[in-house]
């Protein structure tokens, strides 16, 4: 099937409802002690917003129905409303004043996040020309890590005593008076995040309805096959080689995200309590950290579509290992092992196996349950992850104490991720979508 030449433009349309997951991730994270003291939350009230978020629960539920019903109603259907859900959670954040309106709108956003992931991925790989399947995917990959740089430099710029905070404090004074205490005030700098997410996803929305659907999609629906939801699913679950392509994808993705989930979420309190420096400098590094995860990704993204797909893969995870083997070896209270493991983490990114996850799990399914597949595969990752941050705070301890230890149980999941990568790295670079679904299923499909 020919691919247009203009795949570049509507990647970098769809790409956004990546800055959005990120950005909403990393806008609930920042934001979470200013909700806390201005509603006066406990912890089980935090664990709860954490657990139903975009980082886990909220996006896992999404992502199994989003990708579902983009293989039953089209890519497009899910480009033209899902936004829409987006801006109401991130609308009902921002004018939160009691914790249900907070725990609704946190729960809103993360479902909505999850329902534009497989979609989105799906849409890049078969909007794409065979040559420039992989670059595109690396754009989305970037999107996801702006997302981060931008929330960041927005939180650490509005926040209290941050270089904008006067601002702020001008907003707030015009919207609740002069007289409101200083946690009404602070939390405004979280809302004016948010609505930074707000204006974005309206930008986004507005590209990605005038979006064609997919010609992969139509043809599909041409044939007359059945692609209701029990039908796809019943489809997906009974073809050996679609159960094997799940379970390979899923297991280098989770144990990755394991170690990438932890690291999203805890990371700045890791640089505090580990590393022993000062809140403002933890933000600052892990800014540095996402500004160098987007330029390795886009050199990746000049390389991907010209050289083995496993030699990239490999040299991602040994990064990854490297930034861990520096914690046990090295240690991270000195600023040498510190930035080393900040460096290498980053640069782990730009080459990392969520690349080749949203990659491969666009080229190894029909296009029938494409988005299903991986909508099916984000939701046990995000759900595991979900598990694992409880898990890994126990570890860890109240001041890093178990952080050798936490160190050592990273270092083996991303050994497992490295190795079955190795094993299982299909050949699909510079092959188009049909001949890789005709080689692996047959002409049924």
């Amino acid at each position: 099937m020919e691919k247009s030449n203009g795949s570049l433009k509507s990647t970098i349309a769809v790409s956004l409802t990546n800055y959005l997951d990120a950005g909403a991730i990393v806008a609930g994270a920042s934001g979470l002690t200013l909700w806390k003291n201005y509603l006066g939350l406990s912890e089980m009230h935090l664990g709860w917003l954490n657990f139903i978020s975009a980082n886990c629960l909220g996006a896992a539920v999404g992502a199994i129905i989003g990708g579902f019903l983009a293989d039953k109603y089209g890519r497009k259907f899910i480009f033209t409303y899902n936004l829409l859900v987006y801006m109401t959670g991130v609308l009902l954040i921002m004018l939160s004043v009691n914790f249900p309106m907070l725990l609704a709108g946190f729960l809103i956003t993360g479902i909505s996040v999850g329902v534009g992931v497989p979609a989105s991925w799906t849409y890049i790989s078969e909007s794409s020309e065979n040559n420039n399947r992989g670059r595109n995917i690396c754009i989305s990959q970037m999107s996801w890590g702006i997302g981060p740089m931008v929330i960041l430099l927005l939180g650490m710029l509005f926040a209290p005593g941050g270089y904008l905070f006067s601002w702020v404090e001008a907003v707030a004074a015009s919207v609740v008076g002069d007289g409101a205490s200083s946690d009404v005030v602070n939390v405004f700098s979280s809302r004016i995040v948010f609505l930074s997410l707000f204006i974005v996803a309206f930008i986004a929305w507005n590209l990605q309805r005038g979006l064609q659907e997919s010609a992969e999609f139509e043809a599909t629906k041409a044939q007359g096959k059945k692609n209701g939801l029990l039908d796809n699913i019943k489809v997906l679950f009974s073809n050996n080689i679609a159960v094997k392509t799940v379970c390979f994808l899923a297991v280098i993705y989770l144990t990755w995200n394991l170690v990438a989930s932890v690291m999203g979420f805890f990371q700045p309190h890791i640089y505090e309590t580990a590393g022993g420096v000062t809140n403002e400098r933890a933000n600052w590094m892990n800014f540095i950290q996402w500004a160098i995860i987007v330029g390795v990704t886009f050199i990746t993204s000049k390389l991907i579509d010209k050289t083995s797909h496993k030699g990239i893969y490999i040299f991602g995870l040994l990064a990854a290992l490297s930034a861990w083997f520096v914690i046990v070896s090295v240690g991270v209270n000195g600023p040498a092992g510190l930035w080393a493991f900040a460096i290498l983490w980053g640069v782990q990114g730009g080459a990392s196996p969520q690349i080749f996850y949203a990659l491969w799990g666009s080229e190894l399914f029909p296009a029938k349950f494409r988005a299903g597949a991986q909508g099916l595969m984000f939701f046990i990752v995000r759900g595991l992850s979900a598990l694992w941050g409880l898990i890994f705070t126990y570890i860890y301890g109240e001041n890093g104490e178990g952080f050798t230890i936490a160190a050592y149980c990273m270092i083996a999941l991303l050994l497992i991720s490295l190795i079955v990568g190795i094993v299982g790295a299909p050949n699909t670079r510079g092959r188009a979508l049909e001949d890789i679904t005709r080689e692996r299923y047959g002409n049924d499909y």
